[in-house]
């Protein structure tokens, strides 16, 4: 099993600044990618927004509406991975979600990924 604790979420003005940090603990072998996803609108079936990902090897990926503004950063030893969100609009506000993609636990062959709980960010105009 696997917990991912999140923080720093909260409530900014538009143009103001949150760091999203995620930490990651359990029986953890190996996995591919830290990242932080939104929920945005909700539809049956409709999986959670990229907003941006990293990977092991430090390859990074962002959502198009937020390239320029936010800087996702891993500490792998640590399994750590923050968000720095600059620039904020009320666009961004939502429900920020830390995932660790395919986890390979001591002993096993599975992959899996987990989600954390989710942090709440707002931003007003």
């Amino acid at each position: 099993q696997v917990q991912l604790v999140e923080s720093g979420g909260g409530l900014v003005q538009a143009g103001g600044s949150l760091r999203l940090s995620c930490a990651a603990s359990g029986s953890i072998a190996s996995f591919n990618s830290m990242g932080w996803y939104r929920q945005g609108r909700q539809a049956p079936g409709k999986q959670r927004d990229l907003v941006a990902v990293i990977t092991r090897t430090g390859t990074t990926n962002y959502a198009d509406s937020v390239k320029g503004r936010f800087t996702i950063s891993r500490d792998n030893a640590k399994k750590v991975v923050n968000l720095q969100m600059n620039s904020l609009k009320p666009e961004d506000t939502d429900v920020y979600y830390c995932n660790i993609e395919r986890v390979r636990h001591y002993g096993s062959s599975n992959l899996l990924d987990y989600w954390g709980q989710g942090t709440q960010v707002t931003v007003s105009s």
